[in-house]
């Protein structure tokens, strides 16, 4: 499991004199006793109610089920991953609470790039290779290959689509194991930006339909790598184009957090994290950094903590001297404010 603070991020806050709360355990999935957070100078709880009804501001890695988001009230700020746009009843559930919610996933920088999406995403590419070469092992419902190949017989045929970090990761993990590897987009710019660093070890594609529905033919495995920030995710392969995918391959859906891009995705677990249709394995687990957690937090924490630091010192009022972190704001006094999150649920701006 993520945690949303590492004791070195608890032990920069504390050392401002900011009290931090924890809950006990919180910290098992990195290998950070309670003690470690008390070292770092935390107060240890004993159940999350009691973190929820102390803070001023809680700092998660996932967006808060049900019970949680009742619990928030319009003096609290919620920092986390949100991906609202998929997500229509914690979107109302968060508007009822009145709290203001920053999203990691969309707030910016100066080079127009997501900083705090970026870490997770980073691992969430790396993941994806990972996780679609164990599928296609014969005992998970692939095809029985391997995709590195072997002298005699030649690597998987690896399809990525979408070209930006989690795509970007997802062709240097493949390109390490000697897959041949297509990377879609539709940034020529950011295709040229591919090339140039992979060069002749992935072949970049601009894509349409068309070209799309031709790579099927060969793929061994699809990534579904899109991003459209704060929106959800647009759907690149329909149920009946399963069809023209070799028997046994693998649809892996990176962007199921947002929806997902495969007309058949739906959500899945770690725990049961495939389903097959048409023959086809899907592997769409929501959350696929939180299968690393040391690693995914602590790299989240490198690029949090700023930002985190800025409203422990100004609350709310931080947003008005940082346009990157005002970007991350999706709901704020009982309403939606975040355009993208306003497109996609529209219907909940209307009853407001």
């Amino acid at each position: 499991m993520n945690i949303g603070l590492v004791p070195s991020s608890v032990k920069e806050l504390t050392a401002k004199g900011y009290n931090v709360y924890v809950e006990t355990g919180a910290g098992r999935g990195i290998a950070a006793s309670d003690a470690d957070y008390v070292e770092a100078g935390a107060e240890i709880l004993s159940m999350a109610e009691a973190v929820f009804q102390q803070a001023q501001m809680v700092v998660k890695v996932k967006e808060p089920q049900p019970a949680k988001w009742a619990r928030l009230t319009s003096e609290q700020i919620l920092f986390t991953y949100l991906h609202l746009a998929a997500d229509a009843d914690q979107a109302a559930g968060l508007i009822e609470s009145g709290c203001s919610a920053i999203a990691y996933e969309t707030i910016t920088d100066d080079q127009g790039g997501l900083p705090l999406l970026a870490p997770m995403s980073e691992v969430a590419g790396r993941l994806s290779v990972i996780e679609g070469a164990s599928c296609l092992k014969a005992h998970e419902g692939g095809r029985g290959l391997l995709v590195s190949g072997v002298p005699g017989k030649k690597a998987a045929d690896i399809v990525i689509i979408g070209g930006g970090v989690v795509g970007a990761n997802a062709a240097r993990l493949a390109v390490g194991l000697g897959t041949r590897v297509t990377i879609f987009d539709k940034s020529l710019r950011r295709l040229r930006y591919l090339s140039d660093i992979f060069g002749a070890a992935v072949e970049t594609r601009y894509s349409t339909d068309a070209a799309l529905a031709e790579a099927l033919l060969s793929a061994d495995v699809i990534i579904g790598a899109v991003l459209i920030p704060g929106a959800s995710a647009p759907q690149l392969v329909s149920c009946a184009q399963l069809k023209l995918m070799k028997p046994e391959a693998v649809l892996v859906d990176v962007a199921i957090d947002q929806g997902g891009c495969f007309e058949t995705s739906r959500p899945t677990t770690h725990q049961d994290p495939t389903y097959v249709v048409d023959g086809i394995v899907h592997y769409c687990v929501a959350n696929m950094p939180g299968a690393v957690p040391l690693t995914s937090s602590e790299a989240l924490n490198n690029a949090t903590l700023p930002f985190v630091l800025a409203l422990a010192e100004n609350g709310i009022a931080a947003l008005e001297t940082d346009s990157h972190l005002a970007a991350g704001l999706i709901v704020h006094q009982g309403k939606l404010v975040h355009p993208a999150v306003i497109e996609a649920l529209h219907y909940l701006t209307a009853a407001e």
